[in-house]
């Protein structure tokens, strides 16, 4: 294993840690709204502490970024660990057992380790760079879906860019009456995970942060799967507009969504 992989995944257990004591005694979690629909809990800061207090005793020269604790600049910046320490918040506030820990590293600018930890079931999604994905060390690959017929595709509703709401149902209304199913999960990086592991068959959704797809995003093209904007470009570490799946089926996703997109969303 590769010794930064190594320490990401210590890092994420031991965030998975806190989170598990939080989860027993959710009626003394902290909630605060940092705006619409946008929540932090004290459970977040504390597992973002942890991640932190790990990733720095090994490698305190490193930068972090995360979604609470903004840029940490490290005097190594060739190395950026892009952390989320709950993904999934609101589900957790809820007790809904469907969140994870998402923590990526990049290495002068390309995404190289990847780790998604569900604390709830124990399960641990891991990738390195050319190395391939595994799910508790066992290697896992996109399903090879041809069409949209039978698959079941992941999504997430766009409650912080309301403003895209008609673009998106007309997205959805396509997708959905092609396709076997589709899910909203409330856990971007699971949903990712998910893709990779062959759960799911395909993924799209609007203004994802990059804490909430890095490590999502390499475990799909090390499981043999595809990330791009909804045009079929790499903008989406920019714009956030994500689609994923296998490369005929990813096609056939643009292909379907491309009418509803609009001059906003073409990007």
């Amino acid at each position: 294993m590769h010794p930064m992989l190594n320490i990401g995944i210590r890092a994420a257990r031991n965030a998975g840690k806190v989170i598990v004591r939080a989860i027993e005694q959710l009626d003394k979690v902290e909630v605060q709204a940092k705006g619409t629909n946008d929540f932090v809990t004290s459970a977040d800061l504390s597992a973002e502490e942890a991640i932190i207090e790990t990733l720095k005793k090994s490698y305190p020269d490193h930068t972090i970024v995360g979604e609470e604790c903004g840029v940490i600049k490290g005097k190594d910046d060739d190395f950026q660990w892009i952390i989320d320490p709950i993904n999934g918040t609101t589900n957790f506030i809820k007790g809904i057992p469907h969140f994870s820990v998402s923590i990526a590293l990049k290495v002068k600018g390309k995404l190289d380790q990847a780790i998604i930890f569900d604390p709830s079931r124990g399960e641990l999604f891991t990738a390195s760079r050319g190395k391939g994905a595994q799910l508790n060390g066992f290697r896992i690959r996109v399903k090879q879906h041809k069409e949209l017929s039978g698959a079941i595709v992941a999504t997430g509703f766009p409650y912080k860019h309301k403003q895209h709401s008609n673009a998106y149902l007309e997205m959805f209304k396509t997708l959905f009456t092609k396709s076997s199913d589709l899910r909203s999960s409330g856990s971007p990086a699971l949903d990712l995970a998910y893709v990779a592991a062959g759960r799911v068959d395909g993924y799209f959704q609007i203004g994802l942060k990059p804490w909430e797809s890095a490590a999502g995003e390499l475990l799909i093209i090390e499981a043999g799967g595809l990330v791009t904007d909804f045009v079929g470009d790499h903008n989406h570490t920019v714009s956030g507009n994500t689609v994923a799946a296998c490369p005929r089926l990813l096609k056939t996703i643009l292909k379907d969504i491309r009418p509803h997109l609009g001059e906003a969303l073409n990007k």
